[in-house]
């Protein structure tokens, strides 16, 4: 059995937003908004709100229980000055809590991710399931020597 730990984040990522693009929504906003403070321009990527989502279910299934501060810090930047006179180095500021909370919103509604009480997010057994299979069919395309040890 192939679990999410056996195959390369960005395969994963990838196949898992394909399929997340079937059973999720993706809210008319997300075209419009940055993803953090230190970014200047929305995302250009066509399928964002997908690619973000499945990285989402995969961060809090590698981290669980994770919860929505935690993941904003992950998931944000270093931030320079807006003052052009400004000469001190940026600091790290965290990502949109908005989509991340709205991602989340919609893996709970389709029953991958749960909320524990005063703990943040965890990964419901169909979520596993989910990931699992997900897992299971970037394992069988890839074509990697350095994967063949895992066969």
């Amino acid at each position: 059995m192939v679990s999410l730990y056996d195959v390369p984040a960005d395969a994963l990522i990838e196949e898992a937003a394909d399929r997340l693009a079937d059973r999720i929504d993706e809210p008319e906003w997300v075209q419009f908004t940055k993803t953090g403070a230190d970014r200047e321009l929305p995302p250009e990527q066509e399928d964002f709100w997908f690619v973000r989502s499945a990285s989402l279910l995969r961060k809090v299934a590698t981290n669980e229980p994770i919860g929505l501060e935690r993941l904003a810090t992950e998931y944000g930047g270093k931030k320079r000055g807006s003052n052009r006179y400004v000469v001190s180095p940026g600091a790290h500021t965290g990502g949109s809590r908005k989509i991340i909370r709205t991602s989340l919103q919609a893996l709970e509604e389709e029953g991958l991710v749960e909320t524990a009480q005063g703990e943040g997010r965890r990964v419901t057994d169909e979520g596993h399931t989910f990931l699992n299979e997900v897992a299971e069919s970037v394992f069988e395309d890839l074509d990697r020597p350095e994967l063949e040890r895992y066969a």
